[in-house]
């Protein structure tokens, strides 16, 4: 049967007419009955295409086979499946996710790639079986590949980043979080071919240096997003290229870098105005003196993770309730020396009334039920984390949702007689959800 890339052909209408007499088949043009069911997902064109021929023929239709997820449908495929999908769709076929399909092999995507040349978008996340070899398929058959999806293909090496960087010029967002065999070589040669990416995941690439983020800040300068959490190599050298090479950047993730310092804050500060989110829970070096001078100069700030950054006070909500108006969401469990009176400064800061969503305060030994009342006027707050806050009661937290009645607010409260503590010299309690 003829088809061709604009949609379905003049004979085929002449058959689907001539074959079926059901009253909706002969009020509605079947142009606009195949635009209908270009809406559907899978399974209900699955359904639909048993319901007689001339909706077999519509539902089977290349056109409407341009975006497939089976993530929600089936992840228990077998390559077979990903082949008779990719002959289906051929050319059509422009955004496949296959995350989490476990039994999906080179093979398989070797076929995949040879049918649909077209494909822009691959999410192959979780497909452990997979090997370099699909990497040099997608390489030779699928150049118009935009987005690539590799996160815990853990047999991933240094030759799919070179495959990539030959076949796919395109490409413009990579992850291959986890892929732990990849080192400053492969993002070498990645970075030399792919020069337009725009994000970057590589979380849990534990072997990469600071050399290869050198490589990005040299030949990457339309990045967006970068994520190294737990690269625990990486030190304030490698991400202070990232920083005068990539001025575009908006998020950066690189929590658990502990060897990273405020001369990093600094050079976001001065290179990075547009910077959205920054992640750096347990990254302990940092200060109120970092974040000072990243608050002054990145007025963008919508998140921030700071996370067991220990070493922060007050001085450093200060600065964020002054410089800082779109801050929807931040993390500030387990930053000890926070005090109500940042809080106080938070709540009255130009991002308190509409903007600020999530506050976690997390273990912050020296919050009080002030904290709440300070937080009365933060109209947008969605949710609150108060885990193991010794000083916030049940009777602050009833006073707060009287003003914010729609609020989440997630607490722990210790019994009556708390049992021993094991090390340290606080108490120390389990973190059981109380969502009042």
């Amino acid at each position: 049967m003829r088809r061709e890339m604009n949609g379905v052909t003049k004979s085929r209408f002449e058959m689907f007419s001539n074959s079926d007499e059901a009253a909706i088949n002969k009020k509605l043009p079947k142009e606009l009955l195949l635009r209908i069911f270009s809406f559907l997902d899978v399974v209900t064109l699955c359904r639909c295409a048993q319901v007689s021929r001339a909706w077999n023929v519509l539902a089977l239709d290349g056109s409407n086979w341009q975006r497939i997820d089976l993530f929600d449908f089936q992840r228990d495929i077998e390559g077979r499946v990903v082949e008779n999908i990719s002959k289906r769709c051929g050319g059509f076929l422009r955004k496949l996710s296959l995350r989490g399909c476990l039994g999906v092999g080179d093979n398989a995507l070797r076929t995949f790639a040879q049918n649909c040349r077209n494909i822009e978008v691959l999410n192959l996340n979780g497909c452990t079986k997979i090997t370099d070899a699909t990497c040099t398929s997608l390489s030779k058959f699928c150049s118009k590949l935009r987005h690539l999806d590799l996160a815990s293909c853990t047999s991933i090496t240094n030759l799919s980043l070179k495959a990539l960087s030959e076949g796919c010029p395109l490409l413009e967002q990579l992850n291959i979080s986890w892929c732990d065999q990849v080192t400053k070589d492969g993002i070498q040669a990645l970075v030399r071919g792919c020069g337009g990416l725009k994000a970057l995941f590589l979380k849990g690439c534990t072997q990469l240096e600071d050399e290869a983020l050198k490589y990005i800040g040299a030949h990457c300068p339309e990045l967006v997003t970068l994520n190294l959490q737990t690269c625990l190599q990486i030190t304030d050298d490698g991400l202070i290229t990232i920083c005068r090479g990539c001025h575009k950047l908006q998020s950066l993730c690189a929590s658990g870098c502990s060897n990273i310092t405020d001369a990093i804050l600094n050079a976001l500060g001065q290179n990075c105005p547009r910077l959205r989110i920054l992640e750096v829970a347990r990254c302990s070096q940092l200060t109120d003196v970092g974040f000072t001078t990243l608050a002054r100069n990145c007025h963008e700030l919508e998140k921030m993770d700071l996370e067991e950054c220990v070493q922060i006070t007050d001085s450093t909500l200060i600065q964020l309730s002054i410089h800082c108006p779109r801050l929807q969401v931040l993390s500030l469990s387990h930053c000890e020396l926070i005090t109500d009176d940042g809080i106080r400064h938070l709540g009255n800061g130009a991002c308190a009334h509409d903007r600020l969503e999530v506050i976690e305060l997390d273990n912050c030994p020296l919050i009080t039920d002030a904290s709440l009342e300070h937080l009365k006027s933060c109209h947008s707050l969605e949710r609150i984390e108060l885990y193991d806050c010794q000083q916030i009661s049940r009777a602050g937290i009833k006073r707060l949702r009287t003003h914010l009645p729609n609020i989440k607010v997630h607490a722990y409260f210790a019994p009556v007689t708390p049992p021993p503590s094991v090390g340290g010299s606080r108490q120390r309690f389990c973190r059981c959800c109380i969502i009042l």
